[in-house]
This record gives structure tokens, C-alpha cells and sequence, in this order.
């Protein structure tokens, strides 16, 4: 026997977007069933993004699951960028009067998950084989299988907030998709450990050897990252090898400061730049990985999921208070031109940033000219920040 359930949005993933998505929606008095196909442990131990946009921020104050953030979220009003043993400083605060907080993306889904089950809607774990059905009509419908029975979700709209690999954008008519992508030829070797970090705040470093990256969780858990080819295998980098290179790439201020100690986790993870378009067909929208991915040089992913939800709620409530579509047909429209203008920046962060030519190439000697340029020039590093805090929704 199929169970039958009825609801007015039908979310896919349990992710930082579709739980934003569910509190904001039931903020406005619409209901929403959540499906993720991972249990809650699963979803509150992975290891994600931690640099929160002002706009994101604000959002989730705006969710009332801010008390958390504004209590251990750590307020960053710049960055620091190396060149070798050059080292300037962007002022986001001086330049935008914006500043950005870290706050790890696994502590922004215990708090809005924490806020779902305590009265907000269901969230179904272990949602397997789920599909999308009808989306063109007025009914579109969710099945999947949990705990050895089959369900129907009869909805009025789907968002697919189930990141890249998920149902949602594979359920998209396959004629109406087109994709764009970067693939880079390299990855990031990844470090998290409880030591305090190097830097009060983040630092981005352009070396001969490969890019390095100096950031943090808490004031006592520390997350850096090298360039590393996408050939290199985990065991081969031994701690101290990790610390070795992070302190010969971050400079000698940064090594000098630099506390080491036993990884809790260490993962090598592939670079790309992917746009999904368009990002809803018929009742079915999509938010998140599910349409777009950007390499995290310019810590944009969790904050473009974010971004997306804004726009999405924003259409959905208008379409339930007022019957409203203007906003719902514009979505895909409205929040591509923010997504677009993100991947340009996370492309050119990376580029700017990584080793892609050899030392004495042409290419490099580029490189060097911009970072010159940027360290110089108010104009470019007031650019250089906007991005970084957020553009305006």
C-alpha cells in the first residue's frame, strides 16, 4: 500500500538551502515537507563552507536561528593577501561598511534543523529512490521509499534544493537544460585540526609552489588548504608534511604564528565552475548545487544556495498571499543574474590565485602584475571586497 501525504511545498534536501527555504515559507504560514535521503547524523557532521555573507547572515537572523551565529560566529571585517612574502590587507569594513562571519555551513543546519523539529514541518531521513512526477500541471507529486514503504507527496510546487548529484535537475525536461562548466586541474588538499589559527582572519596566498589558504572554524579549531594536483593521494601527505608546506606557501609571519597538530580530517577535493540553466521548469524550481557549483577560492557556494532561497521565497509567498506569478516566473531569470556575476568572481579569484603556468611563463608574470595592482589601487580592492561581502540581492 502507498501512503498518500499532501503539503503545499515539496523540498528535496535537507542542506543549508532547503531547511532555509522550509523555515522562511512556515514563517510566512506555508507548509513544507522536507525528504533527504541521508539520516540527521549524516547531515549535521559533513564538513562544508564557513564564510557567511552579510546578506546570508541576515537571512538567518531574519529566520530567527541567529542566536548561535551572533553568539560564536566570528566577524571579519578584511582578508589578507600574500604574494610570496608580500602581504596587503582588504578592508571590508573601510571599503563596503560590510564585514562577512565564519560560521561552519554544518553549525548553520543544526541550528535551522534544530528550528524544524521543533515544530515547523517534518523532515523525512532516509528518503530513498526519490522521483519527481508531473511537474507541468497543477499537482506535482514527490515518491520515494522509507523505512520499507512506499510514499506520495502530492504538492503544489517542488524545490529542488538537493545539491549537484541529485533528482532535481535530472528531472528538468533534458531539452530545455543547458549546462555550462570549468573543470580545473587541480584540487584542494584539505587539513581541519584543533590548533588556533594562524591569522585573526583568513589569508589567501599566491606561491611558486601552489596556492594556500589560512582560515578557521572557531578560535581553536583551525581549517587550511593546499593546491594539490588531482593525481595525489591522502597518504602520501602525512601531517607534518601538510604543516611543512602550509608554512613554506603561507610566508614566514604566518609559519612563525602557525600552531600544528594532529588533523581531524583531511580530504582532497576537485575543483569546477558548473551553471545549470534554466533553474525551474513547470512547478518544479531548483536552489542551490542542484543548479550551479563554484570552486571555493571566493566562498560563494553556501552564500549563492543562499541567495537563491531568497528569490524563491520571496516568489512563493507572493504567489500564496496575493495568487502573484510574476515573481515565480522570474526566478530562474532573477537569480541567474546574481549566480552569473558570483562565478565570475570565483573564477577569477582562482585564476588570480593559483599556480596554472610555469613561473616564468607569460601567464604568471600576469598574475603577479594583477596582484601588484590590486595591492595598489583603492578602485580594485574596493571591487575585490564588494564581491567578497556580497552583492545586493
Amino acid at each position: 500500500m502507498v501512503s498518500q501525504m499532501r503539503t503545499q511545498v515539496g523540498i528535496i534536501g535537507a542542506g543549508p538551502a532547503g531547511l532555509l527555504l522550509a523555515r522562511l515559507l512556515k514563517i510566512q504560514g506555508i507548509d513544507s515537507v522536507i525528504l533527504e535521503q541521508r539520516d540527521r547524523a549524516y547531515v549535521e557532521s559533513r564538513i562544508r563552507a564557513g564564510v557567511l555573507e552579510q546578506g546570508t547572515a541576515t537571512q538567518l537572523r531574519d529566520a530567527g536561528v541567529a542566536e548561535r551565529l551572533d553568539r560564536e560566529g566570528l566577524v571579519h571585517e578584511g582578508v589578507e593577501i600574500a604574494a610570496g612574502e608580500r602581504h596587503f590587507r582588504i578592508d571590508f569594513q573601510e571599503l563596503t561598511g560590510k564585514t562577512v562571519v565564519v560560521y561552519g555551513q554544518t553549525e548553520v543546519c543544526k541550528d535551522l534543523i534544530a528550528a524544524r523539529l521543533a515544530g515547523d514541518g517534518p523532515i523525512v531521513w532516509n528518503a530513498a529512490d526519490v522521483a519527481v512526477h508531473d511537474i507541468d500541471g497543477n499537482r506535482p507529486r514527490l515518491t520515494y521509499r522509507c523505512d520499507g514503504q512506499d510514499h506520495d507527496l502530492v504538492c503544489d510546487f517542488v524545490a529542488g534544493c538537493d545539491g549537484f548529484h541529485g533528482v532535481s535537475r535530472q528531472s528538468m525536461p533534458a531539452d530545455l537544460l543547458r549546462t555550462f562548466e570549468r573543470v580545473y586541474p587541480f584540487g584542494w588538499l584539505g587539513i581541519l585540526a584543533d590548533v588556533p589559527p594562524c591569522s585573526h582572519e583568513l589569508i589567501y596566498a599566491r606561491h611558486e609552489r601552489g596556492f594556500a589558504l589560512a582560515s578557521m572554524r572557531s578560535p581553536t579549531r583551525s581549517r587550511y588548504y593546499i593546491q594539490c594536483s588531482l593525481d595525489e593521494r591522502l597518504e602520501a601527505w602525512p601531517d607534518a608534511r601538510i604543516w611543512e608546506e602550509l608554512q613554506r606557501r603561507l610566508g614566514r609571519a604566518a609559519a612563525a604564528r602557525m600552531v600544528t597538530g594532529p588533523s581531524i580530517e583531511k580530504s582532497i577535493a576537485p575543483l569546477r565552475s558548473f551553471v545549470s540553466t534554466p533553474m525551474q521548469s513547470g512547478r518544479l524550481f531548483l536552489a542551490g548545487d542542484a543548479s550551479h557549483i563554484v570552486p571555493p577560492t571566493g566562498a560563494k557556494g553556501l552564500n549563492l544556495a543562499m541567495s537563491d532561497v531568497h528569490y524563491l521565497q520571496r516568489a512563493l509567498v507572493a504567489w500564496y498571499k496575493t495568487g502573484a506569478a510574476d515573481l515565480l516566473e522570474r526566478y530562474s531569470e532573477t537569480a541567474l543574474a546574481r549566480v552569473w556575476k558570483a562565478e565570475r568572481f570565483s573564477w577569477w579569484m582562482t585564476g588570480l590565485l593559483h599556480r596554472l603556468h610555469d613561473e616564468a611563463s607569460f601567464e604568471a608574470q600576469m598574475q603577479i602584475a594583477e596582484l601588484d595592482y590590486i595591492a595598489s589601487s583603492r578602485a580594485a580592492q574596493t571591487a575585490l571586497a564588494e564581491n567578497y561581502v556580497g552583492l545586493p540581492y
